[in-house]
């Protein structure tokens, strides 16, 4: 099965100033990223605020240009791309933002918006543009009679429903969504992402699914990703790194996740302490002043992502704390 989506070494930093007398500082935001996926697959992005999620979905939607590394988009090479080479790039990744309510135009009705995506990058005739809007709107779960209606008119999740036909109007190989369902009430995330899930099938898509709920992940994702301060820690098959997750943030993380049956021969673990300042990040592994496992290797040397059990893992001590 062929990649439609492949970063290798992603890197996106920023130039901050800290004042009119003082060198300015840089920001990793995003610090060496790999991963591939495949049609019709979902990668999971997770870790907590400010780790680099939304960072990582501005390069991959060419929102921004990574300061460095690698990313193909369909085989093709984003780097060094020409202006039109760009264009065509971008029909083919496609971005949900978290926030229905401010994603969608307020002074233009759906119908328009729809087609826009169509009007910009297709020679269909006003009747064909209409024709596959309708038809889009009803795989969605919209009426005909809201193509005429504006956003303000539809509740959180018929938006993110018009935001979701809005980004496969032009059927991309790859649909990125931040966040899609958490600001939504609970009983409409499941149609969502169910939504999301008979798309997904329908049109072979690859998603890069962005999340902080790591119970919603556990059912769209086939595999994970889970960042910390701009890097992978852990990466792999998603049933996998739930049953048995190797680094210690990533057992952290599924520690806190509120369950209604929680598992008593599974120890709760606690995070002590807060995400480092990305100005000034520590020296050697990032996580190392939070971890329970950490030792002087720990804080002078920084851990490459290593194969262990399918997984990729970027700790020194997996098989002291794993067991």
């Amino acid at each position: 099965m062929s990649s439609v989506l492949e970063a290798s070494e992603l890197t996106r930093h920023y130039s901050v100033s800290r004042g009119p007398f003082k060198p300015a500082a840089t920001v990793q935001a995003l610090n060496g990223v790999s991963f591939s996926l495949q049609a019709g697959k979902t990668l999971a992005v997770v870790g907590e605020s400010g780790c680099g999620k939304s960072t990582l979905a501005r390069a991959l939607t060419l929102i921004e240009q990574p300061s460095s590394g690698s990313l193909r988009i369909g085989g093709r090479e984003v780097n060094g791309a020409s202006k039109a080479e760009c264009q065509q790039l971008r029909r083919d990744v496609q971005m949900v933002f978290q926030n229905p309510y401010a994603s969608l135009n307020p002074r233009q009705k759906i119908g328009d918006q729809l087609a826009e995506p169509l009007l910009i990058n297709t020679n269909l005739s006003r009747a064909e543009r209409r024709e596959q809007v309708q038809a889009m709107m009803q795989q969605v779960g919209l009426r005909p009679e809201h193509y005429q209606r504006y956003p303000h008119m539809f509740s959180g999740g018929q938006r993110q429903r018009i935001a979701l036909a809005r980004a496969m109007m032009l059927n991309p190989k790859v649909l990125v969504a931040d966040e899609p369902t958490s600001a939504l009430d609970v009983s409409i995330q499941a149609q969502v992402l169910n939504l999301f899930m008979d798309l997904q099938e329908q049109f072979d898509t690859g998603y890069v699914f962005i999340s902080h709920n790591l119970a919603v992940v556990r059912h769209v994702a086939d595999e994970v990703l889970v960042m910390y301060l701009g890097r992978s820690v852990e990466i792999g098959p998603a049933e996998a790194l739930y049953s048995q997750p190797l680094h210690p943030y990533t057992r952290a993380l599924l520690s806190a996740t509120p369950a209604i049956h929680p598992d008593p021969s599974r120890p709760r673990l606690k995070i002590a302490g807060e995400l480092p300042n990305p100005l000034d990040p520590p020296s050697g592994c990032a996580f190392h002043k939070r971890c329970p496992h950490a030792d002087e290797r720990c804080r002078s040397e920084r851990p490459e992502l290593r194969l262990i059990d399918a997984r990729q893992v970027a700790c020194h001590h997996v098989e002291r704390h794993s067991n």
